[in-house]
């Protein structure tokens, strides 16, 4: 076995010191015939209720943090889970995007000054205006280098948690990129394999611990922990040993596999550990096929959607299927959608 370089061996000692409160999974499978597909789960410490919400395109919008604010309107149309209904934390748009929101401790975002020249926009908008704006991940990076906003963050309302998140996008060719804000930075990770992300440490880190792993098979050793480090390998391997097929059910229950083996079990505590966090929800999105899976830990059934069943023209209705009270669904739920009005996304105060 190769000697464990000692700067790794202090970047792990410290992700096992440091603790997040909020701990997602996000893996990209790319098989043959185009067949790509994106899961996440949902991890958090406590309950973080969620909905799943379709918006046509042609919805205006604007970024709620004041006069500074950018404005748009929605190109396209797309299926997003909510997170208390204030914010898009998942998504895919008509055209095979898919945005991911997961937690990152090490966030920070730059200072934002209402009356300066630079436009913002709420951190709960963040993985909706890339749904709404772009068809690509290569059009949405070119678009993001420019730095033609910031992205502004806040409390968790009813709690001192302040809001730090890494936004993951991919597209139905299998591109993948990752955007974070360091030390005030926007840096952005652009690559076709870069399939997988974690909390923590910051993703450039991540790759480093990864490159390490594909040292060590993964039919003889697996890290097996909790921890964001460990999700991050295990995924790794596990989405590349999976079948390779353009078969769309097996793919997707291999992937729903893989997201399921990287989850948190619900109601695991820990003396050591007091903010550990329990999976919630998992999402697999079927960018080929434009089909959303779900499921929740409370409910007993993975349910669908057909994202291309839906009107997303100008003329659409916003549909919402409520999955509070441990409403339940079964296989595709088109039809439980209900006409409502969209819910409202947090801004500055």
């Amino acid at each position: 076995m190769k000697k464990f370089p000692l700067i790794l061996f202090s970047l792990i000692l410290s992700i096992g010191l440091w603790n997040p409160s909020e701990a997602c999974t996000r893996v990209v499978y790319k098989g043959p015939q185009n067949t790509v597909i994106t899961a996440r789960s949902m991890d958090w410490r406590d309950e973080i209720p969620v909905n799943l919400w379709v918006l046509p395109k042609g919805i205006e919008r604007n970024g709620l943090v004041g006069s500074k604010s950018v404005k748009w309107t929605a190109k396209y149309g797309s299926l997003v889970s909510s997170s208390w209904d204030i914010a898009s934390a998942d998504g895919m748009n008509e055209k095979g995007l898919v945005a991911n929101l997961l937690w990152l401790g090490e966030s920070q975002y730059p200072k934002f000054d209402g009356k300066g020249s630079k436009k913002g926009i709420a951190i709960s908008l963040w993985a909706q205006y890339y749904l709404d704006n772009f068809a690509t991940v290569k059009e949405a990076v070119e678009f993001s280098r420019k730095e033609p906003f910031v992205i502004v963050s806040d409390y968790i309302p009813g709690t001192e948690r302040f809001t730090t998140v890494h936004l993951s996008i991919s597209d139905a060719s299998g591109d993948n990129a990752v955007f974070e804000y360091i030390d005030g930075k926007l840096v952005i990770h652009h690559d076709p394999s870069y399939t997988v992300m974690t909390n923590s440490p910051i993703f450039e880190e991540q790759l480093a611990l990864n490159n390490y792993w594909k040292g060590i098979p993964g039919t003889v050793m697996l890290p097996g922990t909790n921890r964001a480090a460990d999700r991050f390998v295990r995924a790794s391997y596990y989405i590349n040993a999976i079948p390779q097929t353009a078969d769309t059910r097996t793919a997707v229950a291999s992937v729903f596999s893989v997201i399921r083996n990287c989850s948190v079990p619900y109601g695991i505590t820990s003396a050591t550990e007091p903010n550990i966090s329990s999976t919630r929800w998992r999402s697999v999105s079927d960018q080929k096929n434009l089909v959303y899976y779900f499921e929740t830990v409370f409910t007993p059934n993975t349910f669908w959607v057909d994202l291309k069943e839906f009107d997303l023209s100008p003329k659409g209705k916003v549909m919402k299927l409520d999955l509070s009270n441990y409403r339940t669904y079964n296989g595709k739920s088109n039809a439980e959608f209900k006409e409502s009005a969209p819910f409202t996304f947090l801004g500055l105060k």
